[in-house]
């Protein structure tokens, strides 16, 4: 199910609620306006990625890498 879960991520789709991306690698990703609440982000790579407007309500975050992320609302 990850794998499937990151290819959803990469390929743009913007409704990730409550998905398993733990340690996933998505750094650069362009990730505006997506639905991330609830989502597994534990250890992932989120550098430089694009979060934009983001949903990130209870999504989980230990550990990630948010290294020039924009979260700007």
């Amino acid at each position: 199910m990850y794998k499937q879960h990151l290819k959803l991520a990469l390929s743009g789709e913007k409704d990730l609620a409550g998905v398993d991306l733990e340690r996933a690698n998505l750094a650069g990703a362009d990730l505006i306006d997506a639905n991330l609440a609830g989502a597994n982000l534990i250890d992932a790579n989120l550098k430089d990625a694009n979060l934009k407007g983001a949903n990130l309500v209870d999504a989980d975050l230990r550990g990630a890498n948010l290294e020039s992320a924009n979260l700007e609302r």
